[in-house]
């Protein structure tokens, strides 16, 4: 049952910053909030990591802002990234803070909306190819030829580092070990921050339940293989989503036993987004849906009679990871595409 107000369970929130204390932090530390609705679809309660309030518009910023203190100083030529959105609104952003030029490649998947942020970012937008695998080749490329910072937008120890703050901050926040933390997996960059996040606090043993929308899920395939595998294409709308293959640190990760990969469709990740509006007030993109349908599809409960959750089960927790691709416009696109 849901956790009366002003229940010990839920602490202040504490600034939690970590090892990232000693620099300037580019991401805030985002509320952790009950969800009463959420919390009486399942009989647990439901806790909502909401970073969606971060200042790029999703938890990029986390793991990119801590590999930019790093690797882009003040002397930098500038910063590339590949990015389907939300890794190149935090690259943008961190660079037009630290006032360096940045370069975003987007594959051409990618909405105008997001271009448009990005450009309002000051960010220099070049649209190459079909998917991220594309973008990113030629990221790499510009990075080798014109001396560019590469920013990888989730394939790098820096980048789960930075992205394990989300866990230091469910933990000050939380009197009792999670029952289970829900996160969306693309490429695999916060799999792998949750995975660092919750044994650096004493919590290696809660369950994380990894959440891709069929055409994206790189991840779940690879676990049915056996091996890292890389997909023909990416035909999800969750587009933010659209690594064909997953970061090989989040597949090693699976490995070890803790890991529910789990795999909804676009028109469950929209129906998703759609509730989360109504009950939560907040409008979040198609990816995100991935995460948060965990508990509108019924899908926890389905874990819980399979015996691959305890049928007591702790609070759970849901990473609201945001995104840039989503406005009133956007939603009504992906209902008239994916509802016909």
């Amino acid at each position: 049952m849901p956790v009366p107000a002003g229940h010990p369970l839920l602490m202040s929130q504490a600034n939690t910053s970590g090892d990232m204390s000693n620099s300037e932090c580019f991401h805030v530390n985002t509320p952790l909030l009950e969800s009463l609705d959420m919390s009486r679809r399942i009989g647990t309660p439901v806790y909502l990591k909401m970073d969606n309030a971060q200042p790029s518009g999703s938890f990029k910023i986390r793991g990119i802002g801590y590999l930019c203190q790093k690797v882009a100083g003040a002397g930098s030529k500038g910063v590339v990234c590949s990015s389907g959105g939300n890794a190149g609104m935090a690259t943008a952003y961190v660079a037009r803070k630290l006032n360096i030029p940045a370069t975003i490649i987007v594959p051409s998947s990618t909405p105008e909306l997001v271009i448009h942020k990005l450009k309002s970012q000051g960010a220099t937008v070049k649209v190459v190819g079909k998917v991220w695998d594309d973008a990113n080749a030629e990221a790499l490329t510009l990075a080798q030829n014109q001396g560019l910072t590469f920013v990888p937008p989730f394939d790098h120890p820096l980048v789960w580092q930075g992205h394990a703050s989300i866990v230091r901050e469910i933990k000050a926040c939380l009197l009792t070990k999670p029952g289970a933390v829900v996160v969306a997996v693309g490429g695999g960059g916060l799999l792998c921050g949750v995975v660092e996040g919750l044994r650096e606090v004493g919590w290696g043993d809660v369950p994380i339940v990894a959440m891709e929308t069929r055409g994206a899920n790189c991840l779940n395939e690879a676990m049915k293989a056996g091996k890292p595998v890389t997909l023909p294409d990416i035909t999800s709308e969750a587009k933010t989503l659209g690594a064909k293959t997953v970061c090989s640190q989040a597949f090693e990760y699976c490995k070890e036993g803790n890991i529910i990969s789990e795999v909804v469709t676009d028109s469950e990740a929209l129906q998703a987004i759609e509730l989360f509006l109504d009950e939560e007030r907040v409008l979040v993109e198609l990816a995100c849906g991935a995460a948060i349908a965990a508990v509108y599809t019924g899908l926890i409960q389905r874990l819980q009679e399979e015996g691959r959750l305890p049928r007591r089960l702790g609070p759970l927790v849901v990473v609201v990871c945001g995104g840039s691709s989503i406005s009133m416009a956007q939603l009504k696109h992906l209902k008239s595409k994916l509802q016909g």
